[in-house]
């Protein structure tokens, strides 16, 4: 049985224990995408959670789907990037930054060039988003062309590249919730003719291509992906139906000796065991409202390597001393966890000796 408080060596460098924290989309980005000096300090308040996975962050224009969220493909958007890394690693954090493109999950109010949502095929999500104006029916997104595609590949590597010159240890792409790598995986978003959709191999296809891609542009050991087999989200609904995909992606994502494979994890634990053992390599696990007295089962039964946590750690900064010591929890004020600009719900949450 491996402790939860027993280091882990994780490609170039080693992490204190066992937890991380988890990507949650906050919404206080600058207007242009940039990150302000509240997500810096945000993130350097929890930068003894180890590894901290960023909010999913945009490779590009297209791949905006929210109000507020952050790029990482401008000068502007380096330049805000690197005041987060610099506060991490002053607290003895690591920082992967989740890199997002929504695919369909978009509207063109949110957008800078305000253009149809792309995705796989022209399929609607079906659900609302919130706007400057409102709530509002996501339109029906436009196909992309097959070249568009291998553009769309380019830009997740362009987006990695600038995350490691901002000084970002790693990337993690954003495979799971519905996005637009979940929609070229799911049959029910992707209808393509070509050679990015079809069979299992062809729809898991866009997946390994973009991994393929980020490892090649910054090193396979700063590279991560993010996986929710079976989650319904954003229109998808999976099922069981694309459980031999994940276990061949998760075994041709083990081949590139990756830094991890994160799950966001709603199915059966032997079906988790069965992703484990194809991937081969180090396995973050986030298991959707974990009770505390459950944290550190997985890394102790051998399910998973790290546990990475959400919500506790968005209202704890301090949620290492916490579950060290047997401090009460601050309870998540979820009523300003999208709340775009201010502090309250993101930075002022007390630690310990505040409390």
């Amino acid at each position: 049985m491996t402790d939860l408080w027993s280091p882990l060596k994780l490609a170039n460098f080693t992490l204190p224990h066992r937890l991380a924290m988890a990507p949650m989309t906050r919404s206080r980005a600058k207007p242009d995408g940039t990150p302000g000096d509240l997500a810096a300090e945000y993130y350097a308040q929890r930068a003894s959670l180890g590894l901290l996975i960023s909010e999913g962050t945009q490779p590009s224009d297209d791949g905006q789907g929210y109000l507020a969220t952050p790029g990482i493909y401008t000068d502007a958007h380096v330049a805000g990037w690197r005041k987060v890394a610099d506060g991490v690693h002053a607290g003895g954090g690591r920082l992967f930054i989740q890199l997002m493109h929504v695919g369909r999950r978009s509207h063109p109010d949110n957008t800078p060039h305000h253009r149809q949502p792309v995705a796989p095929s022209a399929i609607a999500a079906g659900e609302d988003m919130f706007t400057m104006t409102g709530m509002l029916p996501v339109p029906e997104p436009r196909a992309l062309e097959t070249e568009e595609v291998r553009q769309t590949i380019a830009d997740f590597a362009h987006a990695a590249r600038r995350a490691i010159e901002a000084g970002a240890d790693g990337v993690e792409i954003h495979g799971a919730n519905g996005y637009l790598v979940h929609q070229f995986l799911a049959p029910d978003a992707n209808r393509r003719t070509d050679i990015y959709g079809g069979s299992m191999e062809n729809r898991a296809r866009f997946a390994l291509e973009v991994t393929r891609a980020v490892a090649d542009a910054i090193g396979p050991e700063k590279t991560a992906i993010r996986l929710s087999p079976g989650v319904p989200t954003g229109g998808i609904a999976e099922g069981e139906v694309n459980d031999d995909l994940y276990r061949y992606l998760a075994a041709e994502l083990g081949k590139m000796n990756l830094a991890y494979l994160h799950i966001l994890h709603v199915r059966s634990d032997a079906f988790l065991d069965e992703i484990r053992r194809a991937f081969g390599g180090t396995l973050v696990l986030n298991r959707p409202g974990r009770p505390r007295d459950q944290i550190g089962a997985d890394v102790a039964a051998g399910r998973a390597d790290i546990e990475a946590l959400g919500a506790m750690a968005l209202a704890n900064p301090d949620l290492v001393q916490r579950l060290k010591t047997g401090a009460p929890l601050n309870e998540p004020n979820r009523a300003f966890f999208y709340a775009g600009g201010g502090a309250e719900g993101y930075t002022d949450y007390p630690v310990i000796d505040a409390a």
